[in-house]
């Protein structure tokens, strides 16, 4: 096991810590329309503190100019980000239509949804690209009766100047993180991820948020930038937990014993699902087991 133990059931992020301000959110809206919007007031927040939908959880969602704006950031570029919009841009609408009002003879109006992620992956992506729900129909259709268009920018330090510059905060998070990529390459990443915010309350980049929510955002860094690595590490640690105690039944029996094992633990059927890689009916079957 590696000796940085990275909380995996942190829900928030970075990103969407520094855009719950209104003011940073208005900020980012007027970045990406072209607008000088100062006035928050009108800014409502819509984002489902509660909503997951298969481990998903949306960052930020507003209403601002009869618009409803969904951002999502990022570290993946995910084909199906159009379908899971879809999910969540409904329950947000229903929490904002009295059902009622569905079967009167007056319209019903909502604000217009627009679909936004921001990529910041290592992964070289464009500045720009556009996902679409019609691109995952088993049956292609020339004109979709239902579509839903994402539109992703990549806000990596260095693309999309021009947002970026627009919206300071956003081009100060691409430059932590670009720090923080920097300083991983010649240090361990517990390490890059203190001396990327050091060097950022040094050099005034997001320096007052650094300063009041340092252990926070180390924290929250570390799962965002080691996820990958971590669930490896689960999975030898634990693996290697049920050879030591001499499993030898069979690949099914191991997995078996290991997810006994880390619900004795107290670790969540979430955590289980994504090390060992089972699904939910098997996590209960041995909860059942367990009690006899």
């Amino acid at each position: 096991m590696s000796e940085t133990k990275v909380q995996r059931n942190y829900k928030d992020t970075i990103f969407r810590m520094l855009f719950k301000d209104k003011e940073n959110l208005l900020s980012l809206y007027n970045a990406l329309n072209g607008t000088d919007y100062t006035d928050v007031s009108g800014l409502e927040v819509t984002t489902l503190e509660n909503a997951v939908y298969m481990n998903y959880k949306n960052d930020v969602s507003f209403v601002f100019d009869s618009e409803l704006m969904v951002y999502e950031h990022q570290s993946t570029v995910n084909p199906n980000m159009p379908l899971r919009d879809l999910f969540y841009v409904t329950s947000v609408l229903q929490k904002r239509i009295d059902g009622q009002r569905l079967y009167n003879s007056k319209r019903a109006l909502i604000p217009a949804p627009r679909f936004v992620v921001f990529y910041n992956g290592a992964t070289e992506q464009p500045e720009i690209q556009t996902l679409r729900l019609s691109d995952s129909y088993e049956k292609r259709q020339e004109e979709p009766e239902l579509e839903l268009v994402v539109t992703v920018y990549n806000i990596n330090y260095g693309c999309n100047k021009e947002i970026l510059g627009a919206c300071r905060t956003l081009k100060e998070y691409a430059m932590y993180v670009e720090q923080v990529r920097d300083y991983a390459k010649k240090m361990p990443l517990s390490e890059a991820v203190d001396s990327a915010v050091d060097y950022c309350i040094e050099h005034g980049i997001l320096s007052e948020f650094f300063r009041q929510n340092r252990a926070e955002v180390i924290a929250m860094c570390l799962y965002e930038f080691d996820e990958k690595a971590y669930l490896q590490n689960e999975r030898e640690y634990w693996y290697e937990s049920g050879i030591e105690q001499g499993i030898k039944q069979g690949s099914e029996e191991k997995n078996r014993t290991i997810i006994r094992n880390m619900l004795g633990h107290g670790m969540t059927d979430e955590d289980i699902r994504a090390i060992v890689e089972c699904s939910q009916e098997q996590i209960e079957q041995v909860r059942r087991d367990a009690r006899g």
